[in-house]
């Protein structure tokens, strides 16, 4: 019996598996970015498609950057084609996003966000948190610490109680 409480012991000292922060994400301007870019600020990062159901969220996501991003958030959106149909080219899903919902968000180059094909930081997210996306407009709040805050599905609306919440725990008042 004592050997089974130490051997729970150390298990439960052992360090989470840490989210993937320094995996690049192409950039839909060009370059790159990293979330460990924004070390220290809450991040929401958001799986998209532009032809969705669900696609009418832009507007949500484009007003929590509009309200909080002086206060440190930052709303990273993934354009991903793991789930419908997405719109040909990056170049495509920038203008339908910028004339459509006018967003000024940053924004990946379509991405994988599932299976053996999703970008690491996606992965690392299954991993830790166990978490995927299971449609488009899937949500997961990075705290300022890299760590996993809260994980949203499809039906989570941007400006939802609970994600404003969640966001505004992070930020200085």
């Amino acid at each position: 019996m004592r050997y089974l409480a130490v051997l729970f012991a150390l298990v439960w000292a052992l360090p989470a598996a840490a989210l993937n922060l320094e995996a690049p994400f192409e950039n839909i301007d060009g370059g790159t970015f990293k979330l460990s870019d924004w070390a220290g600020r809450p991040v929401l990062v958001v799986n998209t498609a532009s032809q969705c159901g669900f696609t009418g969220q832009y507007e949500g996501l484009q007003a929590l950057h509009d309200k909080y991003s002086a206060r440190g958030l930052v709303v990273l959106t993934v354009p991903s084609d793991d789930f419908r149909q997405e719109l040909a080219t990056d170049q495509q899903v920038k203008e339908f996003c910028e004339i459509n919902y006018g967003l000024t968000l940053p924004m990946t180059t379509i991405t994988p966000v599932t299976g053996p094909k999703a970008h690491p930081f996606y992965a690392s997210v299954a991993e830790e948190a166990r978490f995927e996306p299971s449609w488009n407009f899937n949500k997961i709040l990075i705290a300022p610490d890299g760590t996993v805050a809260a994980t949203y599905g499809s039906t989570t609306r941007p400006l939802s109680r609970k994600v404003t919440q969640a966001i505004e725990a992070f930020l200085p008042k």
